[in-house]
């Protein structure tokens, strides 16, 4: 690691490269945790990658010498220069750095090919990252992330600590925790831990207005933390309290049951009951 370390450290003063916290700046320098991700992705010669965040670009030749194309999408123009150099003194073909901001990238360049994530997050783009790449096509086969690791829990919790975040993924996905991340792993050393996470996207088509309606009433459900989920739901579904508690009961739940205590499964027999009602 301090090999890795040393390396970094000199890359970003020959380049005048300033890790800036506010972009979530704070490189991996354990060569292990590299090679994790890489096997947690499940690799495979055809692939089509997308790296978000490549930084230093030391992922990034590891998923070249591995897949058929990398695409790396890199939010700093110093870094997106610095790996665009590397590529062309090195003749490397099958990456394509993209300088620009992840939220905004065009997705139909991926339309119509299968492809997989590999990313080590901001922190702060992390819900709408999932949202947006999760809720619309062309959606990933899966995603490797490198998370907060509060976040990863949340992300991968279950009953009786679900969240929205916990209920957005897993309606979409099947979401495990690889391994841990110490603070220490990276430069500058961040205030917190990380995690690895692997997402897996549900092989089954997503209907836009099914979708919109699920989260209404999930969102409702999680509106007022402490209340039970029928007062949430009636007044955030603006229903009559006794429709609630029938479709409760008839998804075989106690009226006094709480948001953070239903699965996915259980949000989707209670969509169910609760369809007639739910505009």
């Amino acid at each position: 690691m301090n090999d890795l370390l040393a390396k970094t450290r000199e890359i970003c003063r020959l380049f005048e490269i300033r890790p800036q916290h506010q972009k979530g700046q704070n490189f991996l320098i354990n060569e292990k945790i590299y090679d994790d991700i890489v096997k947690a992705a499940g690799l495979e010669k055809s692939d089509l990658v997308l790296e978000v965040g490549p930084g230093l670009g030391f992922l990034t030749a590891k998923l070249a010498a591995r897949v058929r194309q990398v695409i790396a999408v890199e939010l700093d123009q110093r870094l997106a220069n610095y790996l665009q150099i590397g590529i062309d003194t090195t003749d490397t073909k099958n990456v394509e750095i993209i300088p620009g901001d992840i939220l905004r990238f065009n997705r139909e360049k991926l339309a119509g090919q299968p492809y997989k994530i590999v990313a080590n997050l901001p922190y702060n783009i992390t819900s709408i990252f999932l949202r947006q790449f999760l809720s619309t096509p062309p959606r990933p086969i899966s995603l490797v992330l490198m998370l907060q690791k509060e976040v990863a829990q949340r992300i991968t919790a279950s009953p009786p600590e679900m969240s929205i975040l916990a209920v957005s993924v897993q309606y979409y996905a099947t979401a495990e925790i690889i391994r841990e991340v110490k603070a220490g792993n990276f430069w500058p050393e961040p205030q917190v831990d990380s995690a690895i996470v692997k997402i897996t996207v549900k092989p089954q088509d997503f209907l836009p207005a099914t979708d919109k309606k699920f989260f209404q009433m999930v969102k409702a459900g999680f509106s007022a933390k402490r209340k039970m989920l029928k007062n949430n739901l009636a007044g955030g579904l603006h229903l009559e309290p006794p429709i609630v508690i029938a479709a409760l009961t008839q998804a075989g739940f106690d009226e006094r049951v709480r948001a953070e205590e239903l699965s996915v499964e259980d949000w989707q027999k209670l969509f169910a009951a609760l369809t007639p009602f739910v505009v």
